[in-house]
């Protein structure tokens, strides 16, 4: 039951006529039809769509009315109407009748399905999933910064963890490590000593590419996995970077060769861009793009270099990705990035 004004609307929870959708290549959903009456024994239907960006998330599902139509043989009323529901761990309806353009909100383990939809008194079902997310966070160790208090250092693969966090939308306990002073509760629970490593199932894991597999398994909604005949793109640019950072001698291949890599990168996303895989992040993206940050970093402090204008699918990656909420979220301080390199720059 939904409270209207000085009307109430009724509905039931346990049936609920939207349905939206997720295309595979982009976050947009449809909305294919809301139906709700003021009165039981009144009771008429409109449809309609309107595609929306599932960008915030709350703890509920909401439909907010912005365009209520009430129709009779004169006019047509405009109003507003909100109706939330809570997210549980099953699939969700509820009954409405009477309808307009709606803005939804959607839980962060809200994913749903749809076909299509006829514009006038057609009676749609909708089905919202709930996906198995954690309600508690989960714990994760990362390098702490050196410069700056509260803040991850300078390990890309600990970036590449919490980005997979990030985009993925679940919460976490971020616990700092020191690595030139291990605490001893950090040694006890990994007496290996290496970050990142997460608590899943009861058990630390470590290994980034172990830690990223693992969350996509038992966490599948966002799906961030790379079709195989992508998954290797970009994978030589990280080594060939460190090998023309660490190169005292300009004439001996390493830049070269880092062009090389970063041209057949260049190719790739000019044909597959902006990301990877296409138009959404996927797991390979979360693993090269804090490469690429230590590349742009170390390169311009050391070298003075920086990725050539001859490259422009290389930049317009870097800075797309660069720019994600998660990326920036999750970033070390350049002042990190430059000490760690510094020894084997120097060294």
């Amino acid at each position: 039951m939904l409270h209207y004004g000085k009307r109430t609307l009724y509905g039931k929870i346990q049936r609920l006529p939207i349905r939206f959708f997720r295309h595979k290549n982009r976050t947009s959903y449809h909305i294919i039809s809301v139906h709700f009456w003021t009165q039981p024994a009144k009771q008429s239907t409109y449809t309609t769509s309107k595609e929306i960006s599932p960008k915030l998330f709350q703890n509920s599902l909401t439909v907010t009315n912005t365009q209520f139509l009430s129709k009779t043989k004169t006019k047509t009323k405009i109003a507003m109407s909100t109706l939330k529901i809570q997210p549980t761990a099953f699939a969700l309806s509820s009954s409405v009748r009477q309808l307009g353009f709606f803005n939804l909100k959607l839980p962060r383990n809200c994913v749903a399905s749809s076909n299509h939809f006829s514009r006038y008194g057609t009676r749609r079902a909708l089905t919202v999933s709930m996906s198995t997310t954690s309600s508690t966070p989960l714990e994760v160790c990362v390098k702490s910064s050196t410069t700056a208090p509260n803040k991850p250092g300078d390990c890309p693969f600990c970036q590449r963890v919490l980005l997979t966090l990030e985009e993925k939308h679940l919460p976490y306990d971020l616990k700092l490590v020191d690595l030139a002073h291990k605490p001893d509760w950090f040694l006890k629970l990994n007496p290996g000593g290496k970050v990142p490593v997460i608590k899943l199932n009861e058990k630390w894991i470590s290994d980034s590419d172990v830690i990223a597999q693992a969350l996509e398994e038992k966490y599948p909604d966002p799906p961030l996995g790379t079709p195989p005949e992508k998954a290797s793109v970009g994978s030589k640019i990280f080594s060939t970077f460190i090998g023309f950072l660490k190169s005292k001698d300009p004439s001996d291949g390493t830049e070269k060769a880092l062009i090389s890599e970063l041209s057949s990168f260049n190719n790739h996303i000019k044909d597959n861009g902006p990301y990877v895989n296409g138009k959404e992040v996927s797991a390979v993206d979360l693993s090269l793009a804090p490469k690429l940050y230590h590349l742009e970093i170390a390169l311009g402090h050391y070298k003075k270099w920086s990725v050539p204008d001859s490259l422009p699918h290389v930049k317009s990656y870097m800075k797309a990705i660069f720019s994600r909420d998660s990326f920036i979220k999750t970033r070390a301080q350049p002042e990190d990035v430059i000490a760690g390199w510094r020894p084997k720059v120097l060294g």
